[in-house]
């Protein structure tokens, strides 16, 4: 357990990183590169001679681009914060009380998400346009619990089965009612899981993009995913904004991990049971 990592580790272990980071690193440089830089044989030098922060401004400039990025805050933000709470009770049910039927829900739930969006984008489109509610932010979080409810179930179900049952049956000891329980003994030890699975299904809702396209076509509804595939030049594509918008993008999701990188870590039951 004491051994110490050798010289070859940290080798292969910036090797792995500076794979799993190329593809970010070559959006980054590109979009500090002006368009004469972006073809040809300039095109697959790493560091430009003359970095231009032109392709940010003309992103907000050129694009209602702050309009994308409200639109898919509010939609992910929305979809996360709803799915994450209606799973929590439906984990908890399933992971900590007794009765028939466990295996088919769960079975239920897996096979839900298992359906490609492809095969349902028809039927959700047609229901979605005869209620009134395409081009619309309602009508993006409703076909996203499609794929976000299954995975958070799938996920905190896992996590409130991690939870000792002692703590549970202490607190009915002290005469605290199931509803009392859960929240005041289940739910803060399940919070890391729960702000897992909130990052993950916030990452799946702000990077969806079939159903986002489909169902949201007036420009005042688009999101970031389909407002940067919708970037058009005059005579090229601007590889440049997309660039750009894409660094954009992805720093929010960044920032929110590192924020609660903590919590999610941290155990689940660290110190809550005493021996």
């Amino acid at each position: 357990m004491n051994k110490k990592a050798g010289p070859m580790f940290y080798v292969f272990l910036a090797i792995f990183v500076f794979l799993v980071m190329f593809p970010f690193l070559w959006v980054l440089l590109a979009s500090i590169k002006p368009a004469t830089e972006l073809f040809g044989d300039k095109a697959f030098t790493w560091i430009t001679a003359n970095p231009t922060f032109e392709n940010y401004i003309s992103v907000f400039v050129n694009h209602p681009f702050l309009r994308y990025l409200w639109n898919s805050t509010v939609v992910a933000t929305i979809t996360t914060v709803y799915t994450v709470f209606v799973a929590a009770f439906a984990a908890y049910a399933i992971a900590r009380l007794r009765f028939r039927g466990k295996a088919i829900i769960l079975g239920t739930v897996l096979s839900v998400s298992m359906f490609p969006q492809i095969a349902t984008i028809s039927p959700i489109y047609i229901f979605l346009k005869n209620i009134g509610l395409t081009n619309s932010y309602l009508g993006l979080i409703i076909p996203y619990t499609t794929f976000a409810l299954p995975l958070s179930i799938w996920l905190l179900v896992t996590f409130f089965r991690k939870i000792p049952f002692d703590l549970e049956e202490a607190a009915k000891i002290d005469g605290a009612t199931m509803m009392q329980t859960y929240f005041k003994v289940i739910l803060p030890l399940a919070l890391p899981g729960i702000f897992t699975t909130a990052i993950l299904v916030f990452i799946a809702a702000w990077n969806e993009f079939l159903f986002a396209l489909t169902l949201n076509t007036e420009e005042a509804y688009k999101t970031v995913p389909v407002g940067i595939a919708m970037f058009q030049g005059q005579f090229t594509i601007p590889w440049g904004e997309i660039s750009a918008a894409t660094v954009i993008v992805t720093v929010p999701l960044v920032i929110m991990v590192l924020v609660f990188q903590r919590r999610i870590v941290s155990g689940l039951t660290s110190g809550s049971v005493k021996e």
